[in-house]
């Protein structure tokens, strides 16, 4: 019998080891936090006494953050599952205009009209999907059929109706209606009251609202950006349906030979899109109390551009529902900065097209040093 002991097994070549350092580097959250905190840096030291960072100016840019931020989170998980939708303005201003003329032209309860145009909207995404799916033909040009489509309707649908594109009067008859407070209303008032009695935040001095906090709360708006950020990294992080978007936008046809649904994925993915825009255009029609044909106008290109700062790859099977609300308020803390550090506010899409080219530019270099890419 051989005395020779046997050889320590070695450890697995295929392994590699990576450091955390390396592995921060290429989080797809990358180049928004590196945006973020550029441009939260740029604004603190040209427009901190502007009133940019007092209790108001916080609430203006936040609320404009938080329409960039639901339309994103859907764009988001849609462009990782490998497609594009470029009807989601589109879809803002149809389904605005469906709550007002269900609402105040027909007559229906508030909450129905917000319900039926919620199923309208999304079954249209569905249908965005199965024609991507069925036909192999590029999301790019389908939707951008569905972005003429609808837009003409949310347009001619009140021309028709109303004679004219504007419809008013859903905050009289939204009052007092329950659905229409989860979108129009504002949440913890007892709390910014306290904080105005306290003197943490600033208080109205004269007139009939003296002693009013200047923000009364937090409106429904940011409430549902929140959650919407919430679920969408939820599901992409932690659950097995968020493996199969990621698959599905990787590599189609791995995934499906992987038993991965990828039809299924990408229909879902443009209902969820769908969805989204419906939530942004509920949220605007009962701010405003009315339904423009117009609403909407080149959201679907600002969401791909907050989803790109955020670090996905127009490809697919990369990206992050983090990173993406990251590029949101970097577009709401630039729109806003502007206007209160004194710059003209034509320079907004320079600004943001720096921003965009920069974190693209960095996110696409530094993945190229760790994978060895070139």
């Amino acid at each position: 019998m051989s005395n020779a002991t046997q050889p320590t097994a070695n450890a697995d070549e295929r392994i590699k080891e990576i450091s955390r350092f390396r592995k921060a580097l290429i989080r797809p959250e990358l180049g928004g936090i590196v945006g973020t905190v550029a441009v939260f840096t740029f604004f603190l030291l040209f427009a901190f006494d502007s009133g940019m960072f007092n209790s108001q100016g916080i609430m203006n840019w936040s609320q404009i953050s938080a329409q960039f931020m639901i339309i994103a989170v859907g764009a988001c998980l849609l462009m990782i599952a490998g497609e594009f939708d470029l009807s989601v303005g589109s879809m803002i201003g149809f389904a605005g205009m469906l709550i007002a003329i269900f609402s105040v032209t027909l007559g229906w309860p508030v909450w129905m009209a917000i319900i039926l145009t919620f199923v309208i909207a999304v079954s249209i995404g569905a249908l965005n999907g199965f024609i991507v799916v069925r036909t192999g033909l590029p999301s790019f040009i389908v939707t951008l059929a569905f972005l003429f489509i609808l837009r003409g309707f949310a347009i001619y649908l009140p021309q028709t109706i109303e004679r004219k594109t504007i419809i008013g009067g859903v905050s009289e008859v939204a009052e007092g209606d329950w659905l229409a407070a989860a979108f129009g209303g504002k949440i913890f008032t007892g709390a910014f009251q306290w904080m105005g009695d306290a003197g943490i935040i600033a208080v109205f001095e004269r007139g009939t609202r003296k002693g009013q906090p200047v923000v009364d709360g937090l409106p429904m708006l940011i409430v549902w950006a929140l959650v919407l950020v919430i679920i969408g990294h939820v599901i992409l992080t932690k659950t097995r349906f968020g493996n199969w978007i990621f698959a599905a936008g990787g590599d189609a046809e791995a995934a499906r030979n992987s038993g991965v649904p990828v039809n299924k994925v990408k229909i879902l993915m443009f209902m969820f899109t769908a969805f989204c825009a419906t939530v942004f255009a509920t949220c605007q029609v009962m701010e405003f109390g009315s339904a423009g044909s117009d609403r909407g106008l080149l959201k679907e290109f600002e969401a791909i551009i907050a989803v790109v700062i955020g670090g996905a790859l127009l490809t697919g099977g990369y990206g992050s529902v983090i990173g993406a609300a990251l590029g949101a308020l970097i577009f709401g803390v630039v729109q806003q900065g502007l206007f209160f550090a004194g710059v003209e506010s034509s320079l907004f899409r320079v600004f943001l097209g720096v921003i965009l080219l920069g974190a693209v530019i960095l996110n696409t270099y530094i993945r190229r040093i760790i994978t060895g890419e070139h």
